[in-house]
């Protein structure tokens, strides 16, 4: 039996994954959630005025994508993807079940929140994430751009995610 890896997006790696990957997929991950939990203080905010960022918060569940890596790529795209998503350690690597459109479950690579870090936001009301969010920029450009680019992406991917847009319409009132 061959080694599969699998890593699982639920965020920018769903439209701009940048990694090679044999196979994309629509997949959900059971016990974790959607949420913009991590305070940004460098891609889409700054130590002064921090954004926000997503993580995966505990509870729920989230629907997301896997890809497929083929084996002599995998360190390649293992260490594009440390880089890309720990640059604060903000994250917990952890592999994690993800049951793919079909039923079939694999094991991925996810990144979880880790809920001890000091950018750890937590649950904050939907109000304050809307005034963080608001009035970010970072340098991956305004944090209110990164929420569009969330719900659009996720629209086109047959995804409602109803927090995600009341988030997004109140940050819009917001600004």
């Amino acid at each position: 039996m061959t080694l599969e890896r699998w890593v699982f997006g639920y965020g920018s790696l769903m439209w701009r994954p940048g990694f090679d990957h044999v196979e994309r997929r629509p997949a959900t991950l059971h016990g974790r959630r959607r949420a913009f939990c991590i305070y940004s203080v460098h891609h889409r905010g700054t130590y002064e005025r921090p954004g926000l960022v997503l993580g995966l918060a505990p509870g729920g569940s989230v629907r997301g994508a896997a890809y497929r890596v083929a084996e002599d790529a995998w360190p390649e795209v293992y260490a594009y993807l440390r880089e890309r998503e720990q640059p604060t350690e903000t994250y917990v690597e952890a592999r994690r079940p993800v049951t793919l459109a079909g039923g079939r479950q694999v094991d991925s690579l996810v990144f979880l929140s880790d809920t001890a870090h000091p950018q750890w936001a937590g649950a904050l009301t939907l109000e304050r994430q809307a005034e963080l969010i608001a009035g970010a920029t970072g340098l991956s450009g305004p944090n209110i751009d990164y929420l569009r680019d969330l719900v659009s992406h996720l629209e086109a991917e047959g995804i409602r995610d109803r927090g995600m847009e009341t988030l997004l319409a109140l940050v819009e009132a917001t600004g």
